[in-house]
């Protein structure tokens, strides 16, 4: 059974992900510090997968501490690393920090790799990588513009960091995902995004307004260049998300890889606006949403989605979840939180 280590394991998509690991017969060891994330989250994978996880309390840009865990685990057969922080408009704010954790990290967690001989990396990565595109629908080759934030920006560099590490080191192999905007719960309503303060993603947003955490949401501009005016995203169910991670691990493993770095956009493939999204989100729930049009927010790219077919025909991906699901998912797990604080 290999064992693989997820860094950002509280989080949001590294939750997800290491139940689809689990239930797929992978160990699974955890790093997270909590600053983003909570500890309770391990309890629901508990709960959903009938196993405790081991996780490290530790900051991954501290560099001794990290490799404790490799000390402790010597047999690790491959790493997702999610561990970094993710809010396009915070980065804006807090740009040093963005930089200072998102890439001592990943550059520490990679030293490990080498010192202690890990052969297969999964990088979160992000379709921020390709900035405000000349397509909209883009493929793994699109060209990449100027990042419109610094979080996309730690992205682009994190991307280069591993193929500059993979190409000095051949017998090490990466993956490199790109997502979307993951969105939704897992079906049982046991975990799901748990935002720290003002939810920052147009989903959370929607639920905490919807269910009175938030007197009313924004949408950020509604004079954009699209079908209605608001921006276009690729929403995608975290689910969906999480499955291509152990299909990616598989894949490095059964040596399916063509060459030692890979890269595989993960979206459903569909342009949904955000006034698109509050409707469905209405339909589905039968709710009426408090929302009003405020101004464009910077670092926001007007309207992107992917071409996925790679991750189809090379993981064998297929995404399960449509915007609908995706919604429904999304408050079944709002209301649980609500169940849950009483």
């Amino acid at each position: 059974m290999a064992t693989i280590l997820v860094t950002g394991g509280a989080g949001y998509i590294g939750s997800h992900t290491i139940v689809d690991l689990i239930d797929h017969g992978f160990e699974v060891i955890s790093i997270d510090n909590f600053s983003n994330s909570n500890k309770q989250v391990f309890e629901g994978i508990k709960k959903i997968t009938n196993q405790s996880v081991i996780n490290y309390n530790i900051d991954l840009t501290n560099l001794d501490d990290t490799r404790k865990v490799f000390i402790n685990h010597t047999k690790i057969d491959g790493i997702i690393h999610f561990a970094a922080f993710k809010a396009v408009g915070e980065s804006v704010e807090k740009p040093l920090e963005y930089y200072h954790n998102n890439m001592n990290s990943l550059i520490n967690i990679l030293k490990c790799v080498d010192e202690f001989s890990v052969p297969h990396f999964v990088f979160s990565s992000s379709c921020t990588v390709y900035g405000n595109p000349d397509e909209a629908c883009v493929t793994e080759q699109t060209p990449q513009q100027p990042a419109a934030s610094p979080y996309g920006y730690t992205k682009q560099i994190g991307e280069r960091i591993i193929e500059d590490f993979v190409h000095i080191n051949p017998n090490k192999k990466a993956i490199l995902l790109r997502y979307f905007n993951p969105v939704g719960a897992h079906p049982s309503a046991l975990i799901g995004e748990l935002p720290i303060g003002k939810p920052m993603n147009l989903v959370p947003a929607i639920t905490q307004t919807a269910i009175g955490k938030l007197p009313k949401m924004l949408v950020y501009g509604n004079d954009y260049d699209t079908r209605d005016g608001s921006c276009v995203r690729d929403y995608i169910h975290v689910c969906d998300i999480a499955r291509a991670h152990t299909l990616a691990i598989e894949y490095l493993i059964k040596e399916k890889n063509q060459s030692n770095i890979e890269v595989f956009n993960l979206g459903t493939g569909n342009g949904v606006t955000v006034l698109e999204a509050i409707n469905s989100f209405e339909q589905v729930n039968d709710l009426k949403l408090n929302y009003e049009i405020g101004p464009r927010r910077a670092g926001d790219v007007v309207a992107i989605y992917a071409n996925n077919n790679l991750a189809k025909e090379k993981l064998g991906w297929q995404t399960k979840y449509n915007i609908n699901d995706m919604m429904q998912s999304a408050w079944k797990w709002e209301l649980h939180l609500k169940e849950s604080n009483h």
